[in-house]
């Protein structure tokens, strides 16, 4: 099983955690609400889990220009 990360905005992966035994407890899937891990959390049949973040630079654009919260994807 592992934890892959990729940006929300622009689709960067962001890293993995390749582990066998992983909890969602380790990493604070537990503490997301239900609408959260609905938006953030996609399970794969095989056991992986893929997380939907924000990445740094994405981060630093929104912060920039707050307007950019308009849209869906980013390019950067």
């Amino acid at each position: 099983m592992a934890i892959h990360y990729f940006c929300r905005h622009c689709g960067m992966n962001m890293g993995s955690i390749d582990h066998q035994s992983i909890h969602s407890e380790k990493v604070g899937i537990h503490a997301l609400t239900n609408e959260e891990r609905q938006e953030m959390v996609s399970y794969e049949s095989n056991g992986n889990i893929h997380i939907r973040s924000i990445c740094e630079d994405c981060q630093e654009a929104f912060e920039k220009n707050p307007n950019l919260h308009e849209y869906d994807y980013l390019i950067h």
